[in-house]
């Protein structure tokens, strides 16, 4: 059996569809976490971001630079938090890409992206050493 996201994609299973091209998906989320909240998904599985052609990534960015305003306007919200949860360790729960859109306004109690981690720097020079030396690896 093909994973949740690529049954909403074959239309097995319902969704709520708010954009669709030859690449992406666009669909509220079933568990929102505010009116409005929306997943956006290549309709080619990949589990990971990075898993994903640069044509691919490149369609996905493109559909969410096209649909987070009328997100927003739908809902009469000011912000939007856009997140992606990488890999399991992240809290992804459906190993497929997929982006949150959600709308949020002050005082919503939803907090910032950078309260999730555990905090810390570590050692800042030496990590960026070893970011740089495994991009250098993959280029």
């Amino acid at each position: 059996m093909a994973c949740l996201f690529c049954n909403i994609v074959e239309g097995r299973i319902k969704s709520e569809r708010v954009y669709e091209n030859d690449d992406v998906l666009a669909f509220l989320d079933a568990r929102p976490a505010a009116p409005g909240h929306t997943l956006l998904i290549p309709k080619t599985h990949a589990a990971r971001i990075e898993d994903l052609s640069s044509e691919q990534a490149a369609a996905l960015f493109k559909a969410l630079h096209m649909i987070v305003g009328p997100i927003r306007d739908a809902v009469s919200c000011d912000a939007t938090t856009i997140g992606i949860n990488n890999g399991p360790g992240s809290g992804q729960e459906i190993p497929h890409v997929h982006i949150h859109i959600i709308p949020r306004r002050r005082g919503d109690r939803g907090g910032i992206i950078q309260q999730l981690g555990p905090g810390g720097a570590g050692d800042p020079e030496k990590i960026a050493e070893a970011i740089k030396a495994s991009i250098n690896k993959t280029a």
